[in-house]
């Protein structure tokens, strides 16, 4: 990507950006085997596709509509995109067997204080915890916190 004029990012190597020649910014976001290519100019959005054609194996799907478990939704009227992970959210409610627990407002009450009596103690509860995916659980919410959740960051940290 260096070589078309593109310049990594120090803080995400996945992360691209390019000055266009109207001074607009194009942003490139490549993971794995997905390409994310956002920017103003249409046309050098264009000659990009054009080049990394003739580089790589790919297909345009035209706007992205959906990328690493997140939909992309445009109010273009407003110039605005948005973020949203409920279905990914959803698969992770499946996954752990918490698709009717109950909603609330704050992830964790700021009253609520986790204590040393609460760990389990006794041979039952311990094996009923060992079969509780905690570790999987956690990184699922991380991923959700670390995208479009900031706000349980708090909770899934403690």
């Amino acid at each position: 990507m260096q070589s078309q004029g593109f310049r990594r990012s120090d803080v995400d190597h996945c992360l691209y950006t390019k000055s266009a020649q109207d001074g607009s910014l194009i942003i490139l976001i490549i993971y794995v085997d997905d390409i994310l290519i956002a920017g103003k100019s249409h046309s050098e959005i264009s000659n990009l596709k054009i080049g990394l054609h003739k580089t790589f194996e790919m297909k345009d799907l035209g706007d992205a509509n959906h990328i690493l478990g997140m939909r992309i939704t445009r109010d273009r009227a407003h110039k605005r995109l948005y973020l949203s992970q409920k279905e990914y959210i959803g698969k992770v409610l499946q996954r752990f067997n918490m698709e009717k627990g109950k909603a609330i407002g704050t992830p964790l009450p700021p009253h609520v204080k986790l204590r040393q009596e609460d760990i389990p103690k006794s041979k039952e509860e311990l094996a009923e915890m060992a079969n509780i995916p905690y570790a999987s659980a956690v990184g699922s919410l991380m991923y959700a916190m670390v995208s479009t959740w900031p706000n349980i960051a708090y909770s899934v940290g403690v």
